[in-house]
């Protein structure tokens, strides 16, 4: 496992956000950071390559990277992300696919595509509005609805079956989609397949009892894994808004005559509460994953609190920033400034479907 990193690690991503954020897309030297570092493989099996970090250390990480530049750590988030689905392809294709030069995985989780059986595998067409980290890919993963002689495939329920693919780069038509206000350089663009034809060895399933891989990363339920480790952006990226944003209080009421202040006391409250919530959410990630790592399933219990958690934390870093920004002046408003582009990340990254229920 690689250490985690020391602040000083970071400044490739902190020396080159404001560039990275005019520009529209992450820079050379961010990039070159998040693969010489394994970052991007480091939630992907050890067996077939990857890191296969604990879980906290991972979050932790992702945390401190938001804190540096918040397109960076979404891009690490999201496609570290896809990569952790190696635990739940055959062993072969992980190997192959993660001993790929420049190894990336984007993609997307929305159903927005259809798999129609051909033969040994699928012909998959579809549109998926989102994949953080899109020109840098070397693969896609996506989710589709199955059909076989044009009529939906059926689960258990009666329900529609979706099942996740993956496919490398080369099959997929990218649009340069991506123009939102925050998190400006994850060039979380559009993908698009047309009749495109995918073996069955491609096709997965992200759930506990599918994993074909044995360790405690992939005995983490889905929904409460995209939790904590999405959560740790909006954590991140709060506490280095609060950070900026005390200091500019400060001088903002000494320059009124004023030691103190409504707003610098409304600031130590939102830095207080936060950093409560911060110590609930990893105070129970850690106890999780002692569990996990000992052997121990995860149980539905454990995963609604992490779910409940992370969205109490991230309720938190948004009303944290939502008291202070109005005490921060026309600086906060600038766009030229750190503390207005953490402000345009954040409010972006809130704006993930995983936090709009």
């Amino acid at each position: 496992m690689s250490p985690l990193p020391a602040a000083d690690d970071l400044l490739p991503f902190s020396d080159s956000a404001a560039r990275a954020d005019q520009l529209g897309e992450l820079q050379p030297e961010a990039l070159a950071l998040l693969h010489h570092r394994g970052w991007l493989t480091l939630l992907a099996p050890r067996a077939v390559g990857g890191g296969e970090w604990a879980l906290p250390d991972v979050v932790r990480l992702e945390e401190a990277v938001a804190a540096a530049d918040g397109s960076a750590a979404w891009v690490l988030t999201l496609c570290a992300g896809a990569a952790w689905f190696a635990g739940f392809w055959p062993h072969d294709l992980a190997r192959e696919l993660l001993a790929t030069p420049g190894v990336c995985l984007a993609g997307s989780g929305a159903t927005t595509g259809v798999a129609e059986r051909d033969g040994a595998g699928w012909r998959v067409s579809g549109h998926w509005a989102h994949a953080s980290g899109a020109p840098w890919a070397t693969h896609f993963t996506f989710n589709a609805a199955l059909q076989e002689g044009g009529q939906p495939v059926l689960d258990a329920a009666g329900q529609p079956r979706v099942r996740s693919f993956v496919v490398p780069a080369a099959q997929v038509t990218l649009h340069k989609t991506w123009h939102s206000q925050g998190l400006r350089a994850s060039r979380s663009d559009a993908f698009e397949l047309r009749d495109a034809w995918v073996a069955e060895r491609q096709v997965f399933d992200i759930a506990v009892d599918a994993a074909t891989h044995g360790g405690p990363l992939y005995r983490f339920p889905f929904r409460a894994f995209a939790c904590v480790t999405l959560g740790a952006n909006l954590l991140g990226l709060a506490g280095r808004f609060l950070a900026l944003a005390g200091p500019l209080i400060e001088q903002r009421a000494q320059r009124r005559g004023l030691s103190d202040s409504a707003a610098l006391a409304g600031w130590r409250a939102a830095d207080a509460a936060l950093r409560e919530a911060r110590e609930r959410f990893y105070a129970a990630l850690d106890a999780a994953w002692g569990h996990a790592a000992a052997g121990q399933p995860v149980s539905a219990p454990v995963a609604a609190e992490l779910e409940a958690l992370s969205q109490a934390l991230v309720a938190s870093a948004r009303d944290a920033i939502s008291q202070t920004y109005p005490a921060c002046g026309l600086w906060a408003a600038d766009m030229r400034s750190e503390l207005n582009r953490v402000w345009r990340d954040f409010h972006t990254a809130s704006q993930h479907a995983i936090w709009l229920g």
